[in-house]
């Protein structure tokens, strides 16, 4: 009787207890469903924010709220990398839009200028002469940019092993190819150029120096000045170009880096200019792990300074 009793009892406590069991389970199934939805729903949003995002359609974000914690921190980090990435797009699309006009304007002169001398039937040797002046011309500058281009798109590809140059040299090749210009300006060049060794890219090199060169020659004033330096310590080697010109507004001293820039007033469209050479500048001392930087005189011009890591010593040939 006992026994049996005690059977009986074992036997409920186990249904009860494989009743229990259930219910704790069903519950904690329900409650781990829950705990993941709203776990992953970030994750989901994120995803689905991915998914919509195309190149269309960069200006979207996750802007995921909540408490600050990885998830968050994961959202926050994807949002800084697509205002990277819209601002590279756009980027790229303005200056495929300012490269095609560059390019168009003198294919648009020579067309113009063949056009109007097919038209006339009694166009003689002198007005061919003419057209022939304003084709060469043409043809000329948009050799030019191309040749700007191709250096600007080799500025930003991955250096490769460098070999030993110096600013000094650099600076004074730049100087004897505006020796003329110099001279018919009336320009006062102040020169300081003492031991500045690099390693990197020569021809590279010698671009950095003749643009910064050009720049101060072609943003002149008649009668001006340029002033340059260069120089080193223990760890970088610096070139300094600075030249009177027109007032530049000082916020408007860095943007002439971006590409087709131009100073207000500037004048380097109607000499030629391509509104390239600071940005190839930049492009060649970032490619050299270097820095530059440009302030806009108080008494006008610009002063532009570039540091770039020094040679290091018993480096490979």
């Amino acid at each position: 009787m006992i026994s049996h009793i005690k059977t009986d009892t074992l036997q409920q406590i186990v249904w009860q207890s494989g009743i229990a069991l259930g219910l704790m389970a069903v519950l904690s199934i329900g409650l781990g469903w829950f705990v993941a939805g709203r776990m992953l729903r970030p994750v989901e949003e994120i995803a689905a924010t991915a998914r919509r995002i195309s190149e269309a359609s960069l200006e979207e974000r996750i802007a995921l709220g909540g408490p600050s914690d990885e998830l968050k921190d994961l959202a926050d980090q994807f949002d800084a990398m697509l205002d990277r990435l819209q601002t590279a797009f756009e980027a790229q699309r303005e200056f495929v839009a300012n490269a095609s006009h560059e390019l168009r304007t003198p294919l648009t002169i020579i067309r113009t200028e063949i056009d109007v001398t097919l038209e006339d039937a009694n166009a003689g040797r002198e007005q061919l002469a003419s057209t022939a002046e304003v084709v060469r011309r043409a043809i000329d500058r948009t050799e030019g940019l191309i040749d700007r281009l191709l250096v600007l798109a080799r500025a930003e590809e991955p250096l490769q092993r460098g070999e030993e140059s110096e600013l000094a040299d650099a600076v004074r090749r730049a100087l004897d190819a505006r020796e003329a210009e110099v001279a018919e300006l009336g320009l006062r060049a102040t020169l300081d150029l003492a031991e500045a060794n690099v390693e990197g890219d020569p021809m590279l090199l010698d671009r950095l120096a003749g643009n910064l060169v050009d720049n101060a020659v072609d943003h002149n004033v008649r009668d001006g000045w340029i002033e340059i330096t260069t120089g080193q310590d223990e760890q970088t080697a610096t070139l300094r170009v600075a030249n009177g010109g027109p007032l530049i507004p000082e916020d408007e001293a860095p943007r002439l880096f971006e590409r087709f820039a131009r100073a207000e007033g500037s004048r380097t469209r109607a000499r030629g200019g391509y509104g390239l050479g600071l940005s190839i500048v930049r492009a060649i001392v970032r490619a050299h792990r270097g820095e530059v930087t440009a302030r806009a005189l108080p008494e006008g011009g610009l002063a532009v300074e570039v540091s770039l890591p020094r040679r290091r010593e018993g480096a490979a040939q």
